[in-house]
């Protein structure tokens, strides 16, 4: 039995396709990403004749219903999104959304002289070899002739019979052939994957939360478009609170239903912490409601799959939905979202920048859903959900094959319950050769983006801590201004000491400090500028420090990690410092994640 089958169809048929919602086109809500001259080149490989490329559509299965009988599954597209929404712009003149979610059109002009095609501008609507907009010939809103005696009045001097050669040949395009490549409901998520990164040839990664959004927004029997657009919409309103309006005027179904007054909080709401994207929002709720990792799973799950029987069943997919739908709306209900907010502040991440993996916050919500949902009391799970974030991020445990890892977690805790395999986890990774050895080592490293190094800044921001010879200025207050993080070890002086740049942008010669004092430091030894800092103190001078005794200069220092060893220390005792700074910033991470 034939797994897919390759035709080719008209433009035009395709297009009437999806007017009808034969092929159901999810992209067509979301942002375009092609720029306008992609849309030109489309146009202009469909007017020569040459392939464009595969549309790939991949059939909803047959479920059956209660009544015994089956129901024949729409085709989805799964790949073509972008050359359909340009054709659609292009030929049909629909307005399409631009990546600052604004409507825009798409205007494809085209020279019959020349036969060249290009994106409107003004020196075309000026210059009478233009035609401004392929759209009205094409559609047939203006006859050939009509087309052609206009051009002929303002191009007096061109052949007649070859403009009317090429205003035919323009016509001709919604004619032109495009492949379409259906695949059969059989095929599981990973050969489909397979087929898409063949045909593309790019080896682009097609991932399965796309093959989710596509089929809930192919259907309308279980609200799955209108999960859709809460899903999108959401993440719109994160980011662009404007956004709200242009619902109330241009979805007012939508703006009726109950997903919305779920979501419209967000139009007046804050989020530079988290700001998730669509499938961060289907990660979190599936894995929450559905005790699973794999969206391969939810696709069959929504498809209605019997995991018995191998069956599909109408029942199975209508729970699913209903399943999918309760997840969503507890992720954008504005309480569950500022409370997990607020406790991963509270753990002091701060910043969307202490955070490199989406991963990790996206199933500590997952974590932080599931357990408000069994009535744990507030405060016990407050102390798991920073746990297992923190725990999550020093392992780098969604780091590799992130699904499996999900999966197996989630199912884990079903069973033993968060607390056992919370501290299971503990006791696999973090005994005492994780904090003596494997966390310095992992603090050996120039990358900010380390995430052993972002939980630390976390930690120091949890315990208030102060900028480096600062009296009252916070660590936090200068990760949010963005202040300056200082080389304890000069940059210029370890580079006039021959030190490689790997070497000086160690994470732990690094120092949030005020802008001031890392500029009155310049280039000067540790040992040099320390004398100076001490001298300071003791003599009530403020240049390089606002401390005022050296018990309060020693007590900024143990509260930076910084080994006492900098009041002696060169170029020569850079590397032996390093070392000891590593070793205090990993106890005092262990000392964090021991009192959360």
């Amino acid at each position: 039995m034939a797994k897919y089958s390759v035709h080719q169809q008209p433009v035009e048929t395709l297009l009437s396709w999806i007017k009808s919602g034969e092929i159901a086109i999810p992209e067509i809500q979301r942002p375009f990403v092609w720029k306008n001259t992609k849309v030109r080149d489309l146009i202009d490989s469909l007017y020569k004749g040459y392939p464009v490329g595969y549309i790939i559509t991949w059939r909803n299965p047959d479920v059956k219903l209660k009544n015994g009988e089956l129901s024949a599954g729409k085709k989805v597209l799964i790949d073509g999104q972008q050359r359909i929404t340009g054709l659609t712009a292009a030929i049909v003149g629909q307005r399409v959304l631009n990546k600052n979610y604004k409507e825009i059109s798409i205007r494809i002009a085209f020279n019959p002289i020349t036969e060249k095609f290009d994106v409107l501008n003004k020196a075309h609507e000026r210059s009478p070899q233009w035609i401004n907009n392929i759209n009205p010939i094409i559609n047939d809103e203006i006859s050939i002739s009509k087309a052609i005696r206009k051009f002929k009045n303002e191009n007096p001097e061109v052949d007649e019979d070859l403009i009317e050669e090429r205003i035919e040949n323009l016509k001709k395009i919604k004619n032109k052939q495009v492949g379409i490549i259906e695949l059969d409901h059989s095929l599981d998520i990973d050969t489909v994957t397979e087929i898409f990164i063949r045909i593309n040839q790019k080896g682009v990664v097609l991932s399965n939360a796309d093959f989710v959004m596509s089929k809930i927004a192919a259907d309308e029997q279980h609200e799955g478009n209108k999960m859709r657009k809460l899903i999108d919409y959401f993440c719109r309103l994160i980011v662009d609170k404007d956004f709200n309006k242009h619902i109330q005027d241009n979805d007012p179904e939508f703006a009726k239903h109950e997903f919305y007054r779920a979501i419209k909080w967000m139009a007046n709401g804050n989020d530079n912490l988290y700001v998730p994207d669509y499938i961060d929002v289907l990660r979190t709720a599936f894995t929450y409601k559905f005790s699973r990792g794999k969206f391969s799973d939810l696709v069959a799950l929504l498809s209605g799959r019997n995991f018995e029987n191998r069956s599909y069943e109408d029942e199975i997919a209508e729970k699913s939905y209903k399943i999918l739908a309760e997840g969503l709306t507890d992720f954008v209900n504005q309480t569950n979202y500022q409370r997990f907010l607020m406790i991963i502040q509270s753990a002091g991440f701060i910043d969307q920048k202490l955070i490199s993996s989406k991963t990790s916050l996206n199933f500590s919500y997952s974590l932080y859903l599931k357990l408000r949902s069994e009535g744990m009391p507030e405060a016990r799970i407050q102390h798991f959900v920073k746990r297992w974030l923190v725990m999550s991020l020093l392992i780098g445990r969604y780091s590799g094959s992130a699904e499996s890892m999900i999966d197996e977690d989630i199912k884990q805790i079903n069973e033993k319950g968060v607390e056992a395999y919370l501290q299971q986890m503990e006791q696999s990774n973090l005994g005492d050769g994780f904090w003596d050895f494997g966390l310095v080592d992992s603090l050996e490293t120039s990358s900010v983006n380390n995430n052993a190094y972002n939980v630390y800044l976390a930690a120091q921001c949890y315990f208030n801590a102060p900028a480096f010879l600062a009296k009252t200025m916070k660590i936090s207050s200068l990760i949010e201004q963005r202040g300056d993080v200082h080389h304890l070890f000069p940059k210029k002086y370890l580079m006039n000491n021959s030190f490689p740049q790997k070497a000086y942008n160690q994470v732990a010669n690094y120092v949030h400090t005020e802008q001031a004092t890392n500029i009155k430091i310049g280039m000067a030894a540790p040992t040099e500028y320390m004398l100076k800092v001490i001298a300071e103190v003791n003599n009530g001078s403020r240049t390089l420090t606002t401390l005022d005794s050296e018990t309060v200069l020693w007590e900024n220092l143990k509260e930076n990690d910084i080994p006492l060893l900098i009041n002696d220390c060169d170029h020569t005792s850079y590397t032996e410092f390093l070392r000891r700074r590593r070793q205090l910033m990993s106890k005092k991470i262990k000392t964090y994640y021991e009192s959360l």
